[in-house]
């Protein structure tokens, strides 16, 4: 016991930036197969990479109090009040936490890697600045390489097959196709979700050829129903953007279509899809129902529904406000849930009934061959 104290101080001391390793030193791991998990993603899913970019302010100023508070009892880069989604799949998987992929440290590819960035897209031209998908994915083929070189080619790909790669990503995509075609027809909007929807199959389609076999996907959210989105738009007062929550469920019944299609045509692939949309929105709507008392104003910002400015916006100064009790709300910042909203949807992910979460969930994804 004493020396697996002595191990946590050490790995604190020499990471003190970002000591996330050190959650699970002295734990021994469980018997049966080790589980290895890969990340792609957004700020829903960033566990802090933006923070490692050269001229880029992380999004939301999450490098400051009181982002982390909660878990970390430190800001880690993640937009909420401790961990995400990710960070709960991996200690459901008996893994550590993931660190940041650019943390400069020893990383363990073994147990996957998390390449998510807060303002990334699948699109390249989303959010320039930010770990755009295409990016991600080139990390990623250098963790393969890297996988080949420590392991060898066969065992290497034993790993790649067996991992679960989780994705959440197209939000800012379509934040930004909303904020720049206010008047967008249905037909353009369509053809933007189809140009997201390709990139990401092309994606998929690589990982695939590098040895991945099992997907799992956070769909797009309600995006309209965004506390920073209802800030910024005054004249929506208790309404959701309805457009922009449209075009999260075109996407959302593209990317099932297109799952589908790859299920049938890929020897051995197998997804699932959580369905993040209507599991938020229902949280949003109904608080009360999942023990939260606030569903539609954020815990951290200033403005209406504190959806602005949570740790002192981009610059670091703007006023806010903290409320006593983050897991009280579903939103923790204007665009970003709590800890305790992570946790249910992490539950719904790992473990959801097929109403929620199907065609398996990432349980049953881990649990096959």
């Amino acid at each position: 016991m004493l020396m697996a104290r002595l191990s946590y101080l050490i790995c604190v001391l020499v990471s003190l930036l970002n000591p996330i390793n050190c959650y699970s030193i002295g734990k021994s791991k469980p018997n049966g197969q080790h589980k290895t998990l890969f990340v792609f993603g957004d700020s829903l899913f960033d566990p802090g990479n933006n923070q490692y970019l050269n001229g880029s302010g992380v999004e939301g100023g999450a490098i400051t109090w009181p982002y982390g508070e909660t878990y970390f009892k430190h800001p880690t880069g993640r937009l909420s009040d401790g961990r995400l989604v990710p960070d709960f799949i991996a200690q459901f998987a008996k893994l550590l936490i993931l660190p940041p992929y650019l943390q400069p440290i020893a990383h363990h590819f073994t147990d996957g890697a998390n390449f998510a960035s807060a303002g990334g897209g699948v699109l390249a031209q989303t959010h320039p600045g930010t770990i755009s998908l295409p990016t991600q994915l080139s990390y990623f083929k250098a963790v393969v390489k890297s996988l080949r070189q420590k392991l060898g080619d066969v065992e290497a790909k034993k790993v790649l097959m067996r991992a679960v790669y989780l994705f959440s990503i197209g939000g800012n995509d379509y934040f930004s196709f909303y904020s720049q075609n206010l008047n967008a027809t249905q037909s353009n909007r369509r053809q933007y979700v189809g140009m997201v929807i390709g990139n990401l199959t092309s994606v998929l389609k690589e990982i695939y050829g590098l040895g991945g076999r099992k997907i799992a996907f956070q769909n797009a959210g309600p995006l309209g129903c965004l506390p920073a989105m209802k800030a910024s738009n005054p004249q929506l007062g208790i309404l959701c953007a309805k457009e922009l929550s449209a075009l999260a469920r075109l996407h959302n019944r593209a990317l099932a279509n297109v799952l589908k299609k790859l299920e049938s045509k890929l020897p051995g692939f197998k997804y699932s899809i959580f369905d993040y949309y209507n599991a938020l929105g229902d949280r949003v709507s109904n608080p009360s129902k999942y023990g939260f008392k606030n569903g539609k104003a954020a815990c951290c910002g200033s403005g209406a529904y504190r959806g602005m400015n949570c740790g002192g916006g981009r610059n670091g100064t703007e006023p806010f406000e903290v409320c006593s009790n983050p897991s009280d709300y579903v939103w923790f910042d204007g665009g970003h849930t709590t800890e305790r909203t992570n946790l249910q949807l992490a539950e719904l992910i790992w473990s959801g009934a097929p109403n929620i979460t199907a065609p398996y969930n990432v349980k049953q994804l881990f649990g096959h061959a």
